[in-house]
C-alpha cells in the first residue's frame, strides 16, 4: 500500500509541475525533468524501478504509436531532404562523435559501449520542441521536419543501439555477420507491420464497444512490439509502420463515439508514460551517484557535460551545413515545391537545429540496458544529464529564438481545412439535396452553420441538436467520404483532415448518431 501512496503521490506532483509549465508557457518535459533530478537529492524518495526488458516496449512503444498515427505522408514525402538528413545522418554522426568523445574520456569503456551511449543520447524527442512551437503558429514545413525527425530518428537510433547491445552480449562486432540479420529485420519490419495493422482492423473494426476497443488498441499495441522482438525483427520500425498502416484506414471505420475517446485516452496515456519515466530514471540517479566515489563521481559528471555539448554541437554543425547547401542549390536551381511552402532559411535552419532536445526515448533506452552491460551506471546518469539539459538550455530558449527570428508562413494546415470544411459542406448538402420538406431545411441550416463557420473549434457541432433523420446521417456520412477522398488524393495532408475529423466527431456525436 505505501509503494501506491508514493506512485499516487508523484503523480499528483507531477500534474503540478505541468500545470505550471503551461502556465508559465513551457513544456512540461522541462518541469519533468527538474523534478526527476529533484528526486535524485531528495532524502526518502521511494524506490521504485522497472525491469530493463519491459522499459523500451512500456515507454517506446505506445509513444511512437501515437506519434506515428498523425503522422502526414504526403508532408513527409515533401520534406524527404531534411528528414533523411536528420534521421540517417545527423543520427549517425551524433553517435560517432559521443562514443569518441566518451572513449577519448573514459579509455576503458569498450567501444561497442561507447556506441550505445551514442544510440542512447542520438535521438530527440519533438514532443517538446512541437509543444513550444505550436503556441507560436510556426512555419508548417519546421514543424513537419521536427515531427518526422522524431518518428523516425528513434528507429536509426535504436538499431544502432541493439547492435552495440549485441555486441557487448557476443563479446565482438562483424559488419559481414550482422548486416544480413540487420537487412533482414529492417525489411522484415516494414512488411510485418502492415500485415498486423491490417490484421487488427480486420479483427478490432468490428468492435463497437468503446472500453473494449480501447483496451484492444493498448494490449495491440505492446502485442506487436513483443511479437517483432521474438521474431528477431525491429520493434520500432514494426510499430511505426503498423500505426501508418491503420491510420490510412481506421478512420473511415472507426465511429466517433470510440474515436473520440480513444484520443483522450492516448493522450492520456502518453503524459503518464513521460512521468513514469522522468520518475523512474529520476530514481536511479541517486543510488547510482551514491556507488561512485568522489574522484569518480565528478569525473563522469564531467563526461556527461562533454557529451551534452558534443550533440548540441554536433546537431547545430550538420543541419546548418545542410541548410547552407540546401539554400545554395535553390539559388542555382530555383525553388519548386510540390505545393506551397516555406523556403529554408538561416532562421528555420536554426530553429530546426536548436529544436534538438532528448525525452522519453532515451530514458526508456538507458534504463532497458542489462544490469551487467558495461558502465550501465555512467550511461544512465549521462543520458539522464543530456536530457535534462536540452530540455533546460534548448526547451526555454526555443520560443525566444522563434519570436526573434519571426518566421511565418500562409498557414497552409488553415487553408487545407478551409477547403476540406467547404467540400464537406457541398458533399453534405448534397446528400439531400433534392428533399425540400421541413425536417431537410432544419437539417440542412444546422449542418451549414455547424460547417461554414470558419472559427469552428472541435466543439462546433455539439450545439446543434435535433431528430437527426437519415438526412442528417447521410450527411455527415458524405462529408467524411469527401475529407477522405481529399486525403487520398493528397488535396490535404493529415493536420488538416485530423482537424476536419475531430469537427465531424463532434458533430456525430451531437446528433447521437453512429455513422457507419
Amino acid at each position: 500500500m505505501r509503494e501506491l501512496e508514493q506512485l499516487l503521490g508523484l503523480f499528483v506532483a507531477a500534474v503540478v509541475l505541468a500545470a505550471g509549465a503551461r502556465r508559465v508557457g513551457a513544456p512540461y518535459p522541462v518541469f519533468l525533468a527538474l523534478g526527476g533530478a529533484l528526486l535524485a537529492f531528495l532524502p526518502g524518495a521511494p524506490s521504485i524501478s522497472v525491469p530493463p526488458d519491459l522499459a523500451l516496449a512500456l515507454f517506446v512503444a505506445p509513444v511512437l504509436l501515437d506519434a506515428a498515427y498523425d503522422a502526414s505522408l504526403r508532408d513527409l514525402r515533401d520534406n524527404w531532404a531534411p528528414v533523411t538528413s536528420l534521421v540517417v545522418v545527423a543520427v549517425g554522426f551524433t553517435t560517432a562523435a559521443v562514443a569518441v568523445v566518451a572513449h577519448a574520456l573514459i579509455p576503458t569503456m569498450p567501444w561497442a559501449a561507447a556506441i550505445a551511449l551514442g544510440a542512447v543520447v542520438a535521438p530527440p524527442d519533438a514532443v517538446a520542441a512541437t509543444a513550444v512551437l505550436r503556441q507560436l503558429r510556426p512555419p508548417h514545413r519546421i514543424l513537419t521536419v521536427l515531427e518526422g525527425e522524431s518518428l523516425l530518428n528513434d528507429a536509426s537510433a535504436l538499431l544502432i543501439y541493439r547492435l552495440a547491445v549485441g555486441a557487448v552480449a557476443a563479446k565482438g562486432f562483424s559488419i559481414a555477420a550482422v548486416a544480413p540479420t540487420f537487412l533482414l529485420a529492417v525489411a522484415g519490419s516494414v512488411v510485418t507491420g502492415p500485415v498486423l495493422g491490417w490484421l487488427f482492423l480486420r479483427v478490432v473494426g468490428r468492435v463497437q464497444h468503446g472500453p473494449t476497443a480501447i483496451i484492444l488498441q493498448l494490449v495491440g499495441t505492446f502485442g506487436v512490439w513483443m511479437l517483432a522482438e521474438r521474431l528477431g525483427l525491429s520493434g520500432v520500425l514494426t510499430v511505426v509502420c503498423y500505426a501508418i498502416a491503420v491510420a490510412r484506414t481506421a478512420p473511415a471505420r472507426t465511429p466517433a463515439r470510440i474515436r473520440i475517446p480513444s484520443y483522450a485516452v492516448w493522450e492520456t496515456v502518453v503524459f503518464a508514460l513521460n512521468v513514469l519515466a522522468f520518475i523512474f530514471i529520476g530514481l536511479q540517479i541517486r543510488p547510482i551517484l551514491e556507488r561512485f566515489d568522489a574522484a569518480d563521481r565528478w569525473r563522469y559528471v564531467a563526461v556527461a557535460g562533454a557529451v551534452l555539448l558534443t550533440v548540441i554541437v554536433v546537431r547545430l554543425a550538420w543541419h546548418m551545413s545542410f541548410n547552407a547547401v540546401v539554400r545554395w542549390r535553390h539559388r542555382r536551381l530555383g525553388f519548386h515545391p510540390p505545393r506551397p511552402m516555406l523556403r529554408p532559411t538561416i532562421g528555420s535552419g536554426l530553429i530546426v537545429s536548436w529544436a534538438g532536445m532528448r525525452g522519453i526515448v532515451s530514458l526508456a533506452a538507458a534504463m532497458a540496458l542489462p544490469p551487467a552491460f558495461p558502465y550501465r551506471d555512467v550511461i544512465v546518469l549521462t543520458a539522464f544529464a543530456v536530457v535534462l539539459g536540452t530540455l533546460v538550455i534548448q526547451g526555454l530558449t526555443l520560443k525566444p529564438l522563434l519570436r526573434a527570428l519571426d518566421l511565418h508562413d500562409d498557414d497552409p494546415v488553415g487553408r487545407e481545412l478551409t477547403a476540406a470544411r467547404e467540400r464537406a459542406l457541398r458533399a453534405g448538402l448534397a446528400s439531400f439535396a433534392d428533399d425540400r420538406s421541413s425536417v431537410a431545411e432544419v437539417v440542412r441550416q444546422a449542418f451549414a452553420a455547424s460547417l461554414a463557420d470558419e472559427r469552428a473549434d472541435g466543439h462546433a457541432g455539439a450545439t446543434t441538436r435535433s431528430t437527426h433523420s437519415d438526412l442528417y446521417r447521410g450527411a455527415v456520412q458524405a462529408a467524411r467520404h469527401a475529407i477522405l477522398a481529399m486525403r487520398a488524393s493528397d488535396e490535404i495532408g493529415d493536420d488538416a483532415f485530423h482537424l476536419m475529423e475531430e469537427e465531424l466527431d463532434w458533430l456525430e456525436m451531437a446528433g447521437g448518431m453512429d455513422v457507419e
